[in-house]
């Protein structure tokens, strides 16, 4: 099982990531795509990250604007696993312009 990260090692590790914001529990931030069909293509490029990680986000896709929230919910909480994502959710969302 992967360990859970401190309060302290959750701030650390959201200071490396800009927009997201959370806690011990979970990890979130929203992207404003260009239109609808880059926010598709967002929503696509995460899932194929995730699954070659074998960890899947929560995804919500209100119009142009994308949700992510993201934790270990095997571990019941957030942990290493989560930041990784969360640094390939910012790579798809800036090669594809969202901001």
């Amino acid at each position: 099982m992967v360990a859970l990260l401190s309060e302290d090692d959750v701030t650390a590790g959201l200071a490396d990531l800009n927009g997201w914001t959370g806690d011990t529990a979970e990890i979130r931030r929203s992207y404003a795509a260009p239109d609808f069909p880059t926010a598709i293509r967002l929503v696509d490029a995460v899932a194929v990250a995730a699954e070659e990680m074998d960890h899947h986000p929560d995804m919500d896709i209100r119009w142009r604007t994308v949700h992510f929230t993201i934790s270990t919910h095997s571990a019941g909480g957030v942990t290493e696993l989560d930041l990784a994502l969360a640094r390939k959710i910012d790579e798809a969302a800036a090669g594809l312009g969202a901001a």
